[in-house]
């Protein structure tokens, strides 16, 4: 659908006043591919994907998009949160038009972006619903239509299943894979969920807990999509990486559980 940018961070650190959150991070998220950031609780994942998409300025390093993004895309860079954050006073249809309003496009054009991302998300039936009427998985379906209207260059995604119950989120995983592979654009995700990043990445960067640093980089080169979660490949990758992140996440809840009782 359209051109992907190559993002790369180079020595980020951050630090919220005297508490060091991210310690000299380097990686790259190629064109195309899926990055899925992952890590225990309070390792910086979602501060690392506010820093890809400028909302938060790091304390030292730099993040750079290169490449070019293709004739009609409207917003580079484009998030996705936890909450899709839809208008109730809008249908379906009509949040996804809503990121095409201040943008130079006839209605015809905007329209016929508007028909073709609910059939991309397979929303067509569900055009003028209204956002009450729908589930949370569908909820969801309709933020990631609207982000992909814009043909962005890089989708940020920041736990966008990690809401949802059990089911429901296993049910969307392989929908939201087949969904950002047919978009084409580099895709940063960030999960603290194995079976996510394994079915849903190309390259895994594992992080440390606080202060966040690069472990290791997972590759995933064979194609995943569509496998059953008692997959041996899938579950022997998500052995290792639950090998990788044991220690820090059990480290990281017993510092949460000691911050509760305190």
């Amino acid at each position: 659908m359209t051109a992907g940018l190559r993002l790369s961070f180079s020595g980020i650190s951050h630090k919220f006043r005297d508490l060091l959150a991210l310690d000299r991070i380097d990686l790259i998220a190629e064109p195309g591919e899926v990055t899925v950031l992952l890590g225990p609780s309070g390792c910086g994942k979602s501060t690392l994907l506010g820093i890809a998409g400028g909302l938060i300025a790091p304390t030292s390093g730099e993040v750079r998009a290169d490449g070019e993004v293709a004739e009609d895309c409207l917003n580079p860079l484009t998030y996705v949160f936890q909450d899709a954050s839809l208008l109730p006073w809008r249908t379906v249809a009509g949040n996804i038009l809503l990121v095409l309003e201040d943008h130079k496009l006839t209605g015809a054009q905007r329209a016929a972006r508007v028909e073709e991302m609910l059939a991309l998300t397979g929303l067509s039936d569900f055009a003028g619903a209204w956002p009450r009427q729908l589930s949370g998985g569908m909820r969801q379906r309709v933020g990631i239509a609207r982000a992909l209207a814009v043909r962005p260059g890089c989708l940020l995604m920041d736990e966008p299943l990690s809401a949802l119950d059990a089911q429901t989120r296993g049910l969307l995983l392989d929908e939201f894979a087949g969904l950002i592979a047919r978009a084409g654009t580099t895709t940063v995700y960030v999960t603290h969920n194995l079976a996510e990043a394994v079915r849903l990445g190309q390259q895994i960067v594992v992080l440390s807990r606080r202060p966040g640093r690069v472990r290791q980089v997972v590759r995933i080169d064979r194609p995943l999509l569509g496998r059953a979660a008692t997959d041996p490949d899938l579950l022997a990758i998500e052995a290792m990486l639950w090998h990788l992140i044991r220690d820090d996440a059990v480290a990281a809840a017993r510092e949460i559980g000691d911050a509760d009782a305190g």
